[in-house]
């Protein structure tokens, strides 16, 4: 069978669902390729969820990837509001919650990830809320006004840009993390201890090391937060935010091999080699650092639906990306490229206090494996490049913000 006669059917249909059906008519697919999505919704961007949706700047419409009727145009199959609840690989059909029944030539899993439960008392009373959908940011936008009282419960990115967005709009704040800095899982200690300022100054309350107990309520409705300490934090409305999980139950009923996520390869494809699998829900290869990770992020959504895309059409398999991430958080742009493996030091440019500063993670060869970058663009844009090629840097001139940027690299590797 070629591949202009396959069938794929695509389980998901969030941004590397929409990303891998343009990507295939864009390279000369003319099967039949059909997407299924629990939400009503086509795809859509989910990172302006906790930032313009929050804030009023931007409706669920508005974050569409691509116009309702683009799909119509290239012949892609919508199935929305849908669940796929089963998968037979042998006779390579999919069942719906409708009861009807799909086949498929080619399946590929893109079914993201869910966000991890708080088991505690009171998670489900009305006004505690978590944002992983438009519904959901929709949701909250209603809960938000000036005066109101947030208690966002986990110090992440999310829960950070929820926290800026909020207070944007004249809520009362406090994050409560467990962990004794923000984003302690997936930053550095300079950048955590830069936001905890930096949100400080803004009036948002900080509960740091503290752990949730459950949620006082009053006739159903959200009243405070309980820690486990004891103390209650009064609140209106709470955001919980502790982390996702993959989204890999289908996956692993079918029998394809998971670990934290869909097991794939550097060409999307899992244990079975008719069945891909892209973006949140997968394990993948990252070759840069030796090692297999599971990542949550747009480009990684859409490097993996290049790589799906590649394998489906019989092209060779895309160079692997560099890993990158972003956060908007009030006048803060924060860019990070790489990941922090094999770190022997860490060198700071720029000035935290002023707001602009740089932080370059170095190996013991003073090779640059990540960058985490805050209101520096021109350096982000270098750095990127720098730790994609594994760039050595001189530590004392990547410190020095008198030294031009171009002159950070050397040329032969450092002593070790």
């Amino acid at each position: 069978m070629t591949a202009a006669e396959r069938g794929v059917l695509i389980v998901g249909a969030g941004h590397a669902a929409g990303a891998l059906a343009a990507a295939l008519r864009q390279g000369g697919f003319e099967g039949p390729i059909t997407l299924v999505g629990e939400e009503p919704l086509p795809p859509y961007q989910r990172p302006p969820l906790s930032k313009a949706v929050l804030k009023g700047e931007a409706s669920p419409d508005t974050l569409l990837l691509r116009p309702a009727a683009f799909y119509a145009d290239k012949s892609i199959s919508l199935r929305l509001s849908a669940r796929v609840v089963a998968v037979d690989r042998a006779a390579r059909t999919a069942s719906l919650d409708d009861g009807s029944v799909l086949g498929w030539d080619l399946l590929v899993f893109a079914t993201g990830s869910r966000l991890r439960a708080l088991p505690v008392p009171g998670v489900d009373a009305r006004g505690v809320l978590e944002l992983r959908t438009a519904a959901d940011g929709a949701r909250i936008r209603e809960a938000l006004a000036p005066g109101r009282r947030l208690v966002v419960v986990g110090g992440g990115y999310v829960g950070l840009e929820v926290a800026a967005s909020a207070r944007a709009l004249g809520a009362e704040v406090v994050v409560v993390e467990r962990e004794a800095r923000l984003l302690a899982r997936v930053a550095s200690p300079a950048l955590s201890a830069f936001f905890a300022r930096a949100h400080a100054a803004r009036g948002v309350g900080l509960e740091l090391g503290a752990t949730v107990a459950g949620f006082e309520t009053a006739e159903g409705a959200i009243r405070g937060v309980r820690l486990a300490d004891g103390r209650l934090l009064a609140a209106d409305v709470a955001v919980v935010g502790i982390g996702a999980l993959a989204n890999d139950a289908l996956a692993l009923a079918a029998g394809l091999a998971c670990q934290d996520g869909i097991v794939v390869d550097e060409s999307a494809r899992t244990s079975d080699p008719a069945v891909l699998a892209i973006g949140d829900c997968t394990n993948r290869p990252l070759p840069r650092y030796g090692r297999r990770m599971r990542l949550e992020s747009v480009p990684n959504a859409l490097e993996q639906a290049k790589q799906a895309a590649a394998a489906i059409l019989g092209k060779p398999v895309p160079r692997a990306e560099l890993p990158w991430f972003w956060s908007d958080q009030y006048d803060l742009r924060l860019q990070i490229a790489g990941l922090p493996f094999d770190v022997a030091r860490t060198v700071v440019r720029g000035d935290p206090d002023a707001g602009r500063f740089v932080v370059f993670h170095l190996d013991a060869d003073n090779r640059l494996q990540a960058v985490e970058a805050v209101n520096s663009p021109a350096e982000f844009m270098a750095a990127r490049a720098w730790a994609a090629a594994a760039q050595v840097l001189d530590p004392d001139r990547a410190a020095d913000p008198g030294v031009a940027v171009k002159q950070i690299p050397v040329d032969a590797p450092a002593a070790g």
